[in-house]
């Protein structure tokens, strides 16, 4: 049976229950229904939180869920001044057990230890925590957030937020009506290049932006097969096709671009290659294992191209592909019309010129240009770690921006549309193509929004 044929196969049987699932079709025969490529807009629960400002959090105590990737967060947050770890959660002792060892190895006190399958809830109703810090698997993502705020908490999220676009607006009405802080953890927007690009673009240098390129690409195919609780990535790769990882890639650029904030994502086209790398690995790595013959039937194509469009008349590309043997690449090209940077294979600029600048002109250039805030905290960032420091910076920054009662960088509205293309690009896919339209998660409040200014932290601090 042919990969499309088992798709159908699937839905008409009710087999695609396994994770989560998010509304797909068939590739059809006739136009398709008008609400597969247009979201209707839900009503507003509460107000904008565009710009929120919450009460200042002098010591902010946090509850950390998920201790694979999340050892990582309680690593930087005991040495970020005005953290407390209040709470840790995870169903593996070992994994708690290693987070208590590096809490006692900085200095911090043990915290309260949560271990059972549901176990979050008892600590998101803990009324000694400020901040629950959500580092699970995808699936859990939207409901922990979905309760921490319910039991009053703000709270972080481990990217993409969610899975669907029913649960995208499901983040931004809970967070309007609870008027808390729901941020993702994109970390890629902290990375030093990145945020050089930012500061070139917010001054001008670049003109104009007209046109981003994004992408997370990266060989993942055998931490898919033997790695990540219940093998939870993969079982999302028999179900689904389209661009289930966009935020890396998309998370920096979407920001230069002041998308939700002078602009937005209008709609996208997007198209798969058929799959491959995930049934060649199973053949030529596993013995004796149903998963081989499985393989042959795994919806999520190798590479998947996205394009959007934005209502400023702006385009996106963003690429995703974790199956093919690939150098490690989120692109992160800026195109402006003064001039053009990216990231990878090289870090190249030009400005003014249909060449690139030379080394040393290109270092002078991106010391000039440094972004303040990696300028400010960058070097404690490369020695504490974190993806190379911009763990670091993010955990910071955030930490920084609640002490002090100020917006975060990233809003729930970012979380959500940037999100929101998971579902939308599988639409599109499914449906040769077509344009799908990408929710305004703001309700209009772009309209009346700058971008954020490059943040000196020299200034914030010493006036």
């Amino acid at each position: 049976m042919n990969r499309r044929n088992f798709l159908k196969a699937s839905l008409a049987g009710g087999a695609v229950t396994a994770l989560n699932q998010i509304p797909v079709q068939a590739t059809p025969t006739t136009s398709p229904a008008p609400d597969l490529m247009t979201d209707a807009v839900p009503e507003r629960k509460g107000k904008s939180v565009l710009g929120l400002r919450c009460q200042p959090i002098p010591t902010v105590r946090l509850g950390i869920v998920g201790l694979g990737r999340g050892a990582g967060a309680v690593e930087r947050m005991s040495h970020i001044e005005g953290t407390e770890i209040v709470a840790l959660c995870d169903l593996n002792k070992d994994r708690i057990e290693n987070c208590r060892q590096i809490l006692k190895k900085n200095g911090r006190k043990d915290p309260a230890i949560y271990t059972g399958e549901e176990d979050w809830k008892k600590m998101c109703e803990r009324d000694d925590i400020d901040l629950i810090y959500n580092a699970t698997p995808w699936t859990l993502h939207v409901p922990i957030a979905l309760y921490a705020m319910d039991h009053g908490k703000h709270v972080v999220i481990e990217v993409p937020a969610a899975l669907t676009v029913k649960d995208c607006w499901a983040l931004v009405d809970k967070a309007e009506e609870k008027q808390l802080h729901c941020m993702m953890l994109e970390n890629c927007c902290y990375d030093f290049f990145e945020l050089a690009t930012l500061n070139m673009a917010r001054q001008g240098e670049l003109g104009e932006i007209i046109h981003t390129e994004g992408a997370y690409i990266h060989t993942l195919t055998g931490e898919k097969y033997n790695g990540y609780y219940k093998h939870w990535r993969l079982e999302y790769s028999k179900y689904h096709t389209g661009n289930p990882y966009p935020t890396h890639g998309l998370g920096p650029i979407a920001q230069i671009m002041g998308i939700n904030q002078g602009d937005r994502m209008e709609y996208l086209t997007s198209m798969s290659t058929n799959q491959y790398g995930l049934a060649l690995w199973a053949k030529e790595n596993l013995k004796d294992d149903e998963r081989i013959t499985l393989s042959e039937r795994y919806m999520l194509g190798d590479m998947n191209t996205t394009l959007i469009h934005t209502a400023n008349g702006k385009t996106i590309l963003i690429q995703h592909d974790t199956t093919t043997p690939q150098p490690y690449s989120r692109i992160h090209l800026v195109q402006g019309t003064k001039g053009v940077a990216v990231k990878y294979p090289e870090e190249k600029i030009a400005i003014q010129s249909h060449e690139f600048m030379t080394e040393e002109q290109q270092k002078e250039y991106l010391k000039k240009f440094e972004h303040p805030l990696s300028k400010y905290i960058g070097e404690k960032a490369k020695k504490i770690g974190g993806h190379g420091g911009m763990d670091f910076i993010m955990d910071w920054r955030l930490i920084y921006c609640l002490r002090n009662g100020y917006p975060l960088d990233q809003s729930v509205y970012d979380a959500a549309a940037w999100s929101s293309i998971v579902e939308l690009s599988e639409r599109s896919v499914l449906n040769k193509s077509r344009s799908v339209a990408i929710p305004d998660f703001t309700r209009g409040a772009w309209k009346d929004y700058q971008p954020w200014p490059v943040i000196d932290m020299e200034k914030v601090l010493h006036g």
